[in-house]
């Protein structure tokens, strides 16, 4: 059998079966005579040996798998998607709001329809998270740095014509003092000062009223609220007004009462009124459950975080 083709023969071993020569030697695979049943074909109950085959074919030797050499790029698997999940674990559909998101709220016909954003903050009715007070304090003081500072060309010669008139009144009234020459005291200030406070305080004022106006109209926010992150939005209006930064009316009335505060200030007895509703005015969102300043109601505005 040394030099006989590889193939099926009798079985020297058992006459009743036949087995494989490989051309070299006897395999271990072996095969019933033709016309009965397979010797190899596990019974019933019979568990199937590992590697063990039927139909009279050889089997095929597995080929030895070689490791990856140095340097080879490992073949890269995809990582199967899952489901995205929104809040409390509810599976995400195509189009829904994704977690973390801050959610929409329609107005649905009111024009004050405020609702709550991402984390339990409050929601404009835009849907935009309402801005906290200390925000919008930070942004007032850096505005009035810039306005100052823009408005000093304007201003700057009647401020210092009115320090002057203030460094000499309170040089003679030490002098007075010290002589003891006063016998009545002054009520009120010198007309030399109102000379040039008012002038200087109006030209501040109309600058003022400019730098808001620009910014608040075209881009929603002053430069101190762009630092801070915050805008002004205009309560929107159904059918009327559909929201956004405020118009030039919505900006007057704003600075208009702020204004008006303070020069009911300067008046006697009414200033003291006028003095506290101002305070109260910067105060008032603290407490109020829309964020929004007296100025604000007045105005129908308020104040989000962008």
């Amino acid at each position: 059998m040394s030099s006989q083709a590889a193939g099926w023969y009798d079985d020297p071993e058992d006459p009743s079966q036949q087995r494989y020569w490989d051309g070299n030697a006897w395999t271990d695979h072996r095969r019933p005579q033709q016309g009965t049943r397979p010797a190899d074909m596990p019974r019933y109950g019979q568990p199937v040996q590992h590697g063990q085959v039927f139909g009279g074919q050889p089997p095929v030797q597995p080929q030895p798998q070689s490791e990856p050499r140095y340097g080879q790029r490992l073949p890269q698997y995809q990582q199967p998607q899952h489901a995205q999940y929104g809040q409390y674990g509810q599976q995400q559909h195509p189009g829904q709001q994704q977690y973390g998101q801050y959610p929409q709220y329609p107005n649905q016909g009111h024009p004050q329809g405020y609702g709550y954003a991402g984390h339990g903050a409050k929601a404009a009715p835009d849907g935009q998270p309402l801005s906290g007070w200390w925000r919008r304090v930070a942004a007032k003081i850096i505005d009035n740095i810039i306005v100052g500072i823009v408005s000093l060309p304007l201003t700057g010669y009647f401020y210092y014509q009115y320090s002057q008139v203030l460094m000499d009144y309170l040089h003679n009234a030490v002098r007075d003092a010290e002589a003891g020459t006063r016998t009545t005291p002054m009520v009120g200030l010198p007309p030399e000062f109102y000379k040039w406070l008012i002038p200087g305080a109006l030209l501040g004022m109309l600058v003022a009223f400019v730098y808001e106006y620009l910014f608040l109209t075209k881009k929603g926010a002053t430069p101190g609220k762009m630092a801070l992150g915050i805008a002004v939005r205009h309560i929107p209006v159904p059918g009327q007004y559909a929201g956004g930064p405020p118009p030039g009316s919505a900006v007057a009335k704003r600075y208009g009462f702020q204004v008006g505060l303070s020069v009911l200030g300067v008046i006697p007895v009414v200033g003291t009124f006028a003095s506290f509703a101002a305070l109260f005015d910067y105060l008032w969102p603290l407490w109020d459950s829309k964020h929004q300043a007296l100025h604000d109601k007045v105005a129908d505005t308020y104040v989000v975080r962008v």
